[in-house]
């Protein structure tokens, strides 16, 4: 279960990257709102996934989740750039996840 709650505290920090952009710099009320309010359930979920996972881990997986998500999120909302060495780091910061779950 704390790989779960990892992973959704992932994507809530994907949540307030991707609002970050919508905000325009916290001038638009919606966007902010819903930023601000992703922003705690992140860390609060990180904090809950903590009490099970090692600190480093955790923390490492849901920065990683969290940046994977938002280069995604940034290719298919925002038109962001598919260039082959952006998307090979991409798959190693993967890799290195999916190495920080085995290794648990």
């Amino acid at each position: 279960m704390p790989w779960i709650i990892l992973f959704l505290a992932g994507l809530f920090e994907v949540g307030w990257s991707i609002g970050l952009k919508y905000t325009e710099g916290f001038t638009r009320p919606l966007p902010t709102l819903l930023t601000v309010c992703a922003m705690p359930v992140s860390l609060a979920l990180l904090g809950l996934a903590m009490k099970e996972l090692p600190l480093g881990t955790a923390y490492a997986i849901w920065t990683g989740v969290g940046a994977v998500g938002t280069v995604i999120a940034g290719i298919i909302l925002f038109g962001e750039s598919m260039a082959l060495l952006r998307l090979a780091s991409v798959a190693l910061i993967v890799c290195g996840l999916i190495g920080l779950k085995l290794s648990h």
